[in-house]
């Protein structure tokens, strides 16, 4: 099973993709789908008070502690 070790932010710091330890770049909406069907370790989906669908880590309150790789 993988997990995420890194993440690409968009120039307003929104996270858009996702690095994983496969090696792996996805898209923010491709990680979504596969943090619920249990391929993706380590994050979890969650709505926000908007009612949209959000990814977080599991043992920390965001992903700032991951590296912005390109």
């Amino acid at each position: 099973m993988e997990t995420v070790v890194g993440l690409h932010r968009n120039h307003f710091g929104e996270i858009i993709s996702f690095v994983t330890s496969g090696g792996r770049v996805i898209s923010y909406q491709k990680a979504l789908v596969e943090a619920a069907d249990g391929i993706i370790k380590g994050v979890q989906a969650y709505e926000n008070h908007d009612g949209k669908v959000m990814l977080s880590p599991e043992q920390e309150t965001s992903f700032d502690h991951f590296p912005d790789l390109f």
